[in-house]
C-alpha cells in the first residue's frame, strides 16, 4: 500500500513538473490610473528610491522593511535594496529616467527567477497626470515558479492599482512645482491703432 502511494506521488510530481514547462515563463502586467498632480510633481516620486516607501504597496505591507540605498539619490543608477519577512529580499535599480515622461527600472527578488523589467510612463492629463505602471516578470525555469506565475498577474495588478492610488494621494499633498524661470513668453504684436 505504501509503495503504491509513493509511486503515485512520484508520478504526480513528474506530471506537475512536466506541465509546469508548458506554462508561460513570462507575464506582463499593465495598470494605468490618474494621479492628482502634474508630471513635474509625480516624476521625482518615482525616480527617487527614498520616495517609494511613502507610496509603494510593498512598503505599506511591511513598515519594518530594512532598506539600504546606493548610487545616486535619483535617476539612472539609483538603487535600493530591502530585507523583508513578508515581501522577500530584493533590490531595484533605476535604469532610465526621462524627466516628467518615463522611468524604467530593474527589479530582482531572491528566489523569484531573473530580474523583472518595469516602466512608468507619465503623461499630462486634465486631472494632473495619467501614469502607466508596466512590468514584465520572468519566472525562470523553476517549475514551482512557473506555477506561481499563474497567480502573479492577479497579485501584481492589485499591487499596481493600490500603489498608483497611494501615489496619487501622496502627490496631491505636495506643493505644485515652481514655474519655469527664464522662459520668454511670446507676446502678441501691438496692433492698436496709432
Amino acid at each position: 500500500m505504501l509503495k503504491k502511494a509513493l509511486v503515485g506521488l512520484v508520478l504526480l510530481l513528474a506530471l506537475l513538473t512536466g506541465v509546469a514547462y508548458l506554462l508561460p515563463r513570462e507575464h506582463t502586467v499593465v495598470v494605468t490610473a490618474p494621479v492628482a498632480a502634474p508630471p513635474e510633481t509625480v516624476f521625482p516620486l518615482i525616480e527617487t528610491p527614498a520616495e517609494w516607501p511613502k507610496w509603494s504597496p510593498w512598503n505599506k505591507r511591511d513598515p519594518n522593511m530594512q532598506i539600504t540605498y546606493a548610487g545616486p539619490p535619483r535617476g539612472e543608477g539609483a538603487t535600493w535594496s530591502w530585507i523583508s519577512e513578508s515581501e522577500g529580499n530584493g533590490s531595484m535599480t533605476i535604469t532610465q529616467a526621462v524627466p516628467s515622461v518615463i522611468v524604467k527600472f530593474s527589479l530582482g527578488i531572491e528566489g523569484m527567477g531573473p530580474p523583472s523589467d518595469g516602466t512608468f510612463t507619465i503623461a499630462a492629463a486634465p486631472q494632473g497626470s495619467m501614469v502607466e505602471w508596466r512590468m514584465r516578470v520572468d519566472m525562470g525555469n523553476n517549475p514551482i515558479g512557473r506555477w506561481i506565475g499563474l497567480m502573479m498577474p492577479t497579485w501584481l495588478r492589485k499591487d499596481f492599482t493600490d500603489g498608483l492610488a497611494a501615489l496619487s494621494t501622496y502627490a496631491a499633498t505636495l506643493p505644485p512645482p515652481p514655474p519655469i524661470m527664464g522662459v520668454e513668453v511670446p507676446m502678441l504684436p501691438d496692433t492698436a491703432p496709432r
